[in-house]
């Protein structure tokens, strides 16, 4: 019998990254526990983790070989060498006709399949284009453009102190079943258990957080600009904002507050639908905490209003002097940020639409492709991403994938995304790979985690950073055998001799630079210990960051000064394997990574004060066509996102149930337990109904996570809903076109019979394994 061996890691299912102990038999993992000796999660883990081994124990699905799409429109295997030859041709080919805007990239990287994403983003650079998708232009650039406005850039990203906060305000994000900080429900039980902590929550549906709050603002969906500015109203007029933080370290509070005074607070409340004597016991809770901290998700920024919501986010915590202090929000630091900035006048070729820290938002792809523009997207990479079934508008996706002269996908099984493709290429699984956390989001002191492989690749598939590699070099891009050599040799035995080299090739080369990632990889990858080459590219921002932020780095315990510094830093976060402290620059650090010159916070932003001064109470009234509020995309016990796709990991739910309110259900003749018919605008899904008394009336709620095609033993079954045939693309954010996914107008009726007939034949197919 084969040894049972326990390895460190983490968890891939959000982006916490949580640290998992694992015991590991041949390629099963046969146990996970939470990782005590992770600085960042300390043993924590929430109740989905447990069930990671249905993701990689679980091989049947996965793809082991390339796939090359024939005339007739199926899929046919071929090897390697002839995927990378056919794939560089072709992009050579394009890139020489067309140009940069031809080329469009979505993914570079999951919540926990992160390091291929350097690899990803040097082939679009060598294409020449800027052309980028992922899941966070899909949730989050219309807070980034906020702050951008604010704090002078928009990888400047607020976070959250919850462990010393006194006071906890959640909006629009349910930690107890999302995370989105480290520890989550021990965090949360342990300010209910502090008389002297609150917890205050704004959602429109009594969230499992909810449960535990002091107070509970129940508004209504889709109103959330108008509460928090009547509430930043209220503050204003009591005089409760912090006037000594304010001269110290904003600009343009007055321009803030006559617009704030402006708002009809009784009206406004009266649209969000809870009590005024509610919205004045929340004030009473913001104004006599000693520390306040703000947490908010995706409720907020895919909800109406959503840049705007962003705004008035900010403002309740800036406005308090609730930033860069023990128990507030500020800026983190980053190894290397996770999203660029972008200039005002950087828009799309095609759309026009502005780009918001070097992302353009996935409702417009479609857009970008189906046209006749000169400029138009031609060829398409799609790596460890769904966005057939995670975009708005599943059919107009697909229509726009089939367009395309070119589509790449790189995952780990067929996705329904894969599907559309010319050429699938099989990669390694985040066990079988080195890996790293991405999302640095602690404040203020930061962790990286870099982890080692639990196995090797699965055979027949290849990790992305050798996938990318292949494709580079095949299409002449990298440097010739002889420099690539003598890097290596530097590398190996001279690293300061290496680094003068590599600067030296880069910065003479323009077709270098965008090739960095791989260059590092073929020259300085190849010297690292146990196998480690994927994460070369990460010795770069190890560097700057040391050289731009060292008192951080040596806050954090890592020792050295110059060159030094950056090396040791690069050495520890490779070595350690429960994540390692790679900054601490306290909580006045917050002002050093500020990007305003003078580091003073922005307060008045002219559009969003315009914004605030046109919100119409009318435009919150129901659609008496679709007259339910659903959120699309809510975070239940056994949900998470696109990557485990084995049925049978789904303790409950495992149809993906809407969820109603017991007398919007009364009120379509249906029960609980029916198949019912959700329709919008752009489309229709048959589900099963659940009925779910926490809702509000008039809201209801389907997951996300689901909408998988997966073959069982007795036929193709999808399971669970694709939430996206019934979202619309121009339902969206004004500035970020962020989809309104969390206030999704909708109507629910009886499905037919033949509806409910083929879905309870899908049904018996999951229930055969699941």
């Amino acid at each position: 019998m084969t040894a049972v061996e326990t390895h460190k890691t983490a968890c891939i299912l959000c982006y916490v990254n949580c640290g998992l102990e694992v015991e590991v038999q041949g390629r099963q993992i046969t146990k996970v526990r939470g990782d005590r000796d992770n600085p960042r999660s300390r043993g924590y883990l929430c109740q989905k983790a447990g069930r990671i081994p249905f993701y990689t124990n679980n091989t049947a699905h996965r793809l082991t070989t390339p796939l090359r799409r024939t005339p007739a429109g199926d899929f046919e295997p071929i090897d390697w060498d002839t995927a990378i030859g056919e794939i560089a041709e072709k992009l050579n080919a394009i890139r020489a006709e067309h140009g940069g805007y031809a080329f469009g990239f979505y993914g570079g990287g999951g919540q926990g399949n992160t390091l291929g994403g350097p690899y990803g983003l040097a082939l679009s650079k060598a294409m020449g284009s800027s052309i980028f998708y992922n899941a966070l232009s899909q949730e989050k650039t219309g807070d980034y453009w906020v702050n951008g406005e604010m704090f002078g850039a928009q990888n400047c990203h607020t976070a959250e102190d919850v462990d010393h906060t006194d006071l906890l305000v959640v909006i629009g994000s349910n930690p107890w079943m999302a995370n989105g900080f480290t520890r989550a429900r021990e965090a949360v039980a342990e300010i209910r258990k502090d008389p002297a902590r609150k917890l205050l929550v704004i959602d429109p549906r009594r969230t499992e957080v909810a449960e535990h709050a002091d107070l509970h603002l129940c508004l209504r969906p889709g109103t959330d600009a108008f509460l928090l500015g009547a509430i930043l109203a209220i503050i204003v007029r009591r005089g409760g904002e912090d006037r000594a933080f304010i001269a110290a370290h904003t600009e343009g509070f007055d321009a803030v507050r006559d617009a704030l005074l402006d708002i009809p607070v009784d009206d406004w409340i009266r649209v969000a639908d809870v009590p005024r004597a509610d919205v004045e016991a929340a004030v009473d809770m913001i104004l006599t905490a000693p520390s306040m901290t703000v947490r908010v998700d995706v409720g907020l920024q895919q909800a109406r209003n959503s840049t705007l919501n962003s705004y008035l986010e900010k403002l309740l915590f800036l406005l308090t002097g609730n930033f860069a202090k023990r128990g507030a929000n500020g800026l983190h630091a980053w190894l290397a940020p996770l999203m660029g900035h972008s200039r005002p006048d950087d828009v799309a070729p095609v759309t026009g639409q502005l780009k918001i820290a070097g992302l353009l938002p996935p409702n417009t792809l479609p857009a970008q492709i189906l046209t006749n523009h000169p400029e138009r997207l031609r060829a398409f990479f799609v790596d460890s991403a769904n966005p057939a079934n995670s975009v708005t508008n599943t059919a107009l996706v697909e229509q726009a994938f089939r367009a395309l002269d070119l589509m790449v996908v790189i995952d780990v099984a067929m996705t329904e995304t894969a599907r559309q493709a010319d050429y699938v290429l099989p990669a390694a699984n985040q066990f079988e790979k080195w890996e790293n956390s991405l999302f640095t989001y602690e404040y203020p002191r930061n962790y990286f985690h870099v982890r080692a492989p639990l196995f090797p690749p699965l055979e027949g598939t290849l990790v992305e950073a050798e996938i990318y590699a292949r494709i580079v070099r095949a299409m002449g891009d990298m440097p010739d055998d002889r420099t690539l050599a003598e890097l290596r040799t530097l590398a190996a035995n001279d690293r300061p001799a290496f680094a003068q080299a590599f600067r030296a090739l880069t910065r003479g080369e323009p077709k270098y630079a965008a090739i960095a990632a791989v260059i590092l990889y073929e020259t300085l990858g190849a010297t690292l210990p146990d196998g480690a080459a994927a994460a070369a590219p990460w010795w770069l921002p190890a560097h700057r960051f040391a050289a731009d932020y060292g008192e951080g780095v040596r806050g954090a315990g890592i020792q050295g000064e110059g060159f030094d510094l950056g090396e040791n830093l690069f050495a520890a976060i490779l070595s350690e394997r429960s994540s390692v402290a790679f900054s601490d620059l306290g909580y006045e650090g917050s002002w050093s990574l500020m990007k305003h010159p003078d580091r003073r916070v922005r307060l008045a932003v002219p559009a969003m004060l315009d914004w605030l001064r046109r919100l119409d109470p009318a435009d919150a009234e129901p659609d008496p066509d679709y007259p339910l509020m659903l959120i699309g995309g809510q975070r239940r016990n056994y949900n998470a996102n696109q990557i485990i796709r084995d049925p049978r990991w789904r303790k409950t739910d495992p149809h993906g149930a809407l969820h109603l309110h017991p007398g919007d259900l009364a009120a379509t003749g249906g029960g609980a337990g029916d198949w019912m018919a959700v329709e919008t605008r752009v489309g229709r899904v048959v589900v099963k109904v659940e009925v779910d008394e926490n809702l509000r009336p008039g809201q209801a709620s389907l997951p996300h996570g689901y909408g998988q095609i997966y073959d069982t033993p007795s036929g193709r079954v999808t399971v669970g809903p694709r939430l996206n045939v019934i979202t619309d693309c121009d339902d969206c954010d004004p500035i970020a076109k962020t989809p309104y996914h969390k206030n999704v107008a909708i109507r629910v009726s009886r499905a037919t019979p033949s509806e409910v007939e083929a879905m309870e034949r899908q049904a018996a197919l999951v229930g055969e394994v699941a």
